[in-house]
């Protein structure tokens, strides 16, 4: 399984993103600011891809285990984060509740608005989240999560009618597919 943030909004407090499983649409995120050089409990995870295993101690699990009973196993810890010790996925509602980890929520306030970031419904985005991911750690899978930003670059006007024109041609290749005919 493959987890992937993508950071759409970098603010002055917090940074705002999306996660995706598998490439759908799962939540939004909220996490400490990006810098350059880390602060501590103060900036966002670097960009890259880490593992996530069950962590079965420590204080976040021990709370999380009397909130969810036997259905937590662990909390969502990510490994081989360079800089970073304990990074969690939890819950929680602003950059003010994380020291570096990844909160998750159904709903998502522009940094524009509250410079602090702000996630709803965290703990329902939480348990959707980690009934998914756990079902895969428990049976033995490799479950992975990505930090990327959005690539929200201008193309030439050139790249955009290519793009459109493989597109239609793929478009055109399948519906002929479908009617038993292959298109050359």
């Amino acid at each position: 399984m493959k987890l992937q943030v993508v950071r759409t909004q970098l603010g002055r407090d917090a940074t705002n993103g999306m996660l995706f499983i598998d490439g759908i649409f799962e939540c939004y995120t909220l996490e400490d600011q990006y810098q350059a050089v880390k602060v501590m409990h103060e900036t966002c995870i670097p960009e890259g891809t880490y593992e996530i295993k069950f962590r079965t101690v420590g204080g976040f699990h021990t709370r999380y285990k009397e909130r969810y009973g036997a259905d937590h196993y662990g909390m969502l810890w990510l490994q081989d984060v360079p800089g970073f010790e304990y990074i969690l996925i939890h819950t929680g509602n602003t950059d003010e509740h994380t020291s570096g980890c990844l909160i998750v929520g159904d709903t998502q306030q522009d940094l524009d608005v509250n410079f602090n970031g702000m996630v709803g419904s965290s703990k329902n985005a939480y348990v959707k989240l980690y009934d998914k991911v756990a079902k895969q750690l428990l049976i033995g899978n490799q479950v992975t999560i990505e930090y990327s930003k959005i690539q929200l670059e201008p193309q030439e006007p050139n790249d955009v009618y290519e793009k459109l024109q493989e597109i239609n041609g793929n478009v055109l290749q399948t519906n002929a597919m479908l009617k038993g005919r292959v298109i050359r």
